[in-house]
């Protein structure tokens, strides 16, 4: 697209304006750029706290393990021991414990293998195990949302290149969550209908958004996106939560997911980093059902080797700028063949 012009699209879901700004993508560059990742790992490193047979810094030893593997995190960001009895918050400021439990998820032993490059059996496996996950951690009293999300790559700062996620089950909803749910509820209110819904039904009708679409799933560049490849994956079905989906959607979403990370790494051929959060509706007890769990899929990278940053207007204003427009990124990620690069030098070697 070569529109030389400023536009504002309403986020539906973050209840904030995302600025596009697509002519400033090859504005001129004189800062910090980034050296593409390299994929050669090995499938086994003896000093990796993640690997199977290695003792991490807990003095715990995991097991051999040959899938999913779940274990409590042993540097928490919350738990079941914070202390009660803190110190008065000065002034107009407030605080409490922050309770709950963090648990990583390693996504099989391979070292080498991201999520991007697992058989498609292994990531189905993966999203029961989300399923189970959130329904044990959301079925206890004392949680009341379960965030579980990957951090993926160097740039996004991952701490362990072995390919993992992670769990937060907290005793308070984090706010993008808070800010999505009530969204719904107040657009099931006013027109009967679901928001997420609507939302997939305006990207179908427009179509250039559209990247992959199965049965009962399908993935999208939201027409709001705030980062250049920014993506929803999701059912076509309205479910408060990943554990309310059936078997098929299960395995749809799996599809769908999978093709959509052999795209991101076939875009430039390197592995591409990404932040991926589930969106599913907060364990407290309130009603939800207005709420429509997806995945979001968020990459740094505007190109190769440039990073979206966070600047003034989002960090200081609190919109974001887009660099590109959606439909653009739309398109490329569309051209990406949805076998993996690894696997296709492979397969004519």
């Amino acid at each position: 697209m070569t529109q030389e012009k400023w536009e504002q699209r309403w986020h539906p879901l973050r209840q904030e304006w995302v600025i596009i700004a697509g002519h400033r993508q090859d504005r001129p560059w004189s800062g910090e750029t980034l050296a593409a990742e390299d994929e050669q790992l090995p499938q086994h490193v003896d000093n990796c706290y993640l690997c199977p047979g290695n003792t991490r810094v807990s003095g715990e030893v995991n097991p051999d393990f040959a899938g999913v593997h779940v274990f409590d995190n042993d540097h928490p960001c919350v738990g079941p021991l914070a202390p009660e009895n803190l110190a008065s918050a000065p002034g107009v400021y407030d605080n409490a414990p922050a309770t709950g439990l963090a648990r990583v998820i390693c996504y099989g032993p391979e070292h080498h293998l991201r999520l991007s490059r697992l058989p498609l059996p292994r990531v189905v496996e993966l999203l029961q195990t989300w399923q189970q996950q959130y329904a044990e951690l959301g079925a206890r009293d004392e949680i009341d949302h379960v965030l579980i999300f990957e951090n993926n790559g160097d740039a996004v700062g991952v701490s362990n290149p072995h390919p993992h996620g992670q769990i937060y089950a907290t005793n308070f909803i984090f706010k993008t969550t808070e800010t999505e749910v009530a969204a719904s509820e107040a657009h099931r209110q006013a027109t009967g209908r679901g928001l997420f819904e609507d939302m997939i039904a305006s990207e179908r009708e427009d179509g250039r958004r559209i990247l992959d679409e199965a049965d009962t799933a399908l993935s999208f560049v939201p027409y709001c996106a705030r980062y250049a490849y920014e993506v929803f994956v999701a059912p076509k079905q309205r479910h408060a939560s990943i554990a309310d989906l059936s078997t098929t959607e299960i395995d749809d979403l799996a599809v769908v997911l999978r093709s959509l990370l052999a795209r991101y790494d076939n875009l430039w051929q390197m592995s591409f980093p990404y932040v991926m959060a589930l969106h599913n509706a907060p364990t407290d007890g309130a009603d939800y059902s207005a709420h429509h769990f997806y995945i979001s899929l968020h990459p740094p990278l505007r190109k190769p080797n440039l990073l979206k940053y966070l600047a003034g207007p989002e960090l200081g204003g609190g919109n974001f700028i887009a660099d590109t427009w959606p439909e653009a990124k739309a398109a490329e990620l569309r051209a990406c063949p949805t076998t993996h690069y690894v696997e296709d030098l492979s397969a004519k070697d």
